[in-house]
This record gives structure tokens, sequence and C-alpha cells, in this order.
């Protein structure tokens, strides 16, 4: 296939390399000026866009993904994927996917799990909204850059999929951070707290495979002080689309609510910026009861 790649930052970059390591034609433009092997340099979104098969964007909000949207949907040849593999807002997809949709466009929103890591190794998870069509048509792609794809429906169920995953995860991974300083307090041992927990009623991802103590259960993070897998930061954005989307659809969402203020000042008021999302347990470690 002949694809343009639009967004060529930590995540974009190992994607595309990896679609043109397996034969397709890659076409990147970057605000940045990069170079990725195997990925031809275009000059412009319009002239990364013009003729291709697939369109894929990896932006960092809805707005930039709607301006650059509006840029290439017109320049785009009928029938082709417009394949966003952004975080953004349930909204800006729904909106681009219209518009796409208007100009004779299979639009996909498909979000990824995984990381930087799953991006360079191509096992990232793609949480799939739009057509039955588009979604076999991009379906090669998927399995070149990641290990798993789901189809989640319409436009914009994509993006509602992964809130809805990363919500969890924020909640879960500070219930997880909370347990390990109470369990210190009381004189538990953390490998005893981990081989009970990772095999009762306790289990969690963030538990069992990306313990936030370090020294625990598999590699992590916190084996490498806490520098990032998944940033804090992120974990913050996800955390303010959860509750974004909540409030737009009235959805009672307390706990999400509560790990959005818990970050946001992690990130934004104390020394969680740049760190791993499992940092939070040597904040509470530092912490007595408010």
């Amino acid at each position: 296939m002949k694809i343009g790649f639009i967004g060529l930052g930590n995540m974009g970059a190992p994607m595309a390399r990896n679609l043109a390591r397996e034969g397709h034609f890659v076409f990147g433009h970057d605000t940045a000026t990069l170079t990725v092997d195997g990925v031809a340099n275009t000059r412009s979104a319009i002239e990364a866009a013009t003729g291709m098969d697939v369109v894929i964007t990896m932006l960092p909000n809805g707005d930039i993904l709607r301006s650059v949207a509006a840029q290439v949907i017109p320049v785009m040849r009928k029938g082709a994927v417009l394949l966003d593999c952004s975080t953004v807002d349930v909204e800006s997809a729904r909106a681009v996917a219209t518009d796409a949709e208007a100009a004779g466009l299979l639009p996909l929103d498909a979000p990824v799990s995984g990381g930087v890591g799953g991006a360079e190794a191509g096992t990232l998870t793609f949480m799939v909204g739009g057509s039955e069509q588009g979604y076999q048509t991009a379906l090669p792609l998927f399995d070149i850059m990641g290990r798993k794809s789901v189809h989640c429906g319409a436009s914009g169920n994509g993006q509602a999929a992964k809130i809805c995953n990363n919500m969890i995860l924020g909640v879960t991974m500070i219930a997880t951070c909370e347990a390990f300083a109470l369990a210190d307090k009381l004189g538990l041992d953390r490998q005893a707290m981990f081989d009970v927990v990772s095999t009762s009623s306790g289990y969690s991802w963030s538990m069992n495979a990306y313990c936030p103590a370090p020294g625990i259960g598999p590699q992590s993070p916190a084996d490498n002080e806490y520098k990032p897998g998944f940033a804090a930061d992120l974990m913050l954005k996800d955390l303010r689309l959860s509750q974004q989307a909540a409030e737009a659809s009235d959805a009672d969402t307390p706990l999400g609510q509560a790990a959005l203020e818990l970050y946001r000042r992690f990130v934004e008021d104390e020394d969680g910026k740049g760190r791993d999302f499992s940092a939070m347990l040597p904040r509470f470690e530092k912490r007595g009861r408010s």
C-alpha cells in the first residue's frame, strides 16, 4: 500500500518504520524535521496524504487532529482510509469521521495501548471505531504494527474503549500503590504482599504485569527509577478525556474523577512530570494520612 503517515514522534516513527520494513511505501510528515528509516519525507501533511491508499495520523490532541483532517480530507482519493491512531476526545473523533465520510473516505479511530516499547516491537493493541469495510482494509496494517486489534463498533468507539480502559488503569494503579504503602506501614513484606495479591482477588494488570514496587514481580519501570514506560503526564491526559466524556454523557464516575485529581496534583504540583505513572508508589510512601 501507499501510506501517508502524519506525526512521526515517539510513537509514530517506529510504527511508520515497521510498515516500511514490511514493504509498504510510506510517506511521512512531522512538524519537526525527522528522519525515519525507510520513510520518505514530505514537505506538508497535504503532500503526505495526496493519492495515498491509507493516511495514518498520530497527533497530540483533538484540536490538532481536526486541523490536520481539514487539510488532508480534501486531497485524499475517494475510498481511501483515514486512520487516526491518536488518543483524543470522542467528540473530535466523531466530527472528523463525519467530515471524512462526507468526502467518500473510510475513517477509523484506532488509539493504541502498549507505549513506545510496543510501537517499536510491533506489539501494540488497537481499539478501532469505524466501518467494517474500513477495518478490513486496515487490518493488514494493524497486524504489522500490533499484536491485536479489536473492532469496537461505530466511529468514536475506539476512543471510548481507550479512555474507559485507561480510567480503569489509573484507578487500579492508585489502589495498588496505596496498598503497598499501607502494607509497608503495617510491617508486611512487599514480596509477601505480591505473592498473596497476585494470586488472589486483588489480582490486576497493575499488580501482576506492571508492579509499582521495585524488585517485585516482572521487570517494570519501577526497576528503572520510574523512567516512563507510560508517563504520568499521559495518564493525566487520558483521565481528563475520560471525565470530559463522562460529563458529556452524564455518567457518574467518582473514582475516575478522584484519580484525575490525584494525577493532576502529582504531575502539576509535585514531582510526577516526566515520571512513570506507577511512581505514585514513592509518592504515597512519603505521605501520612491527611
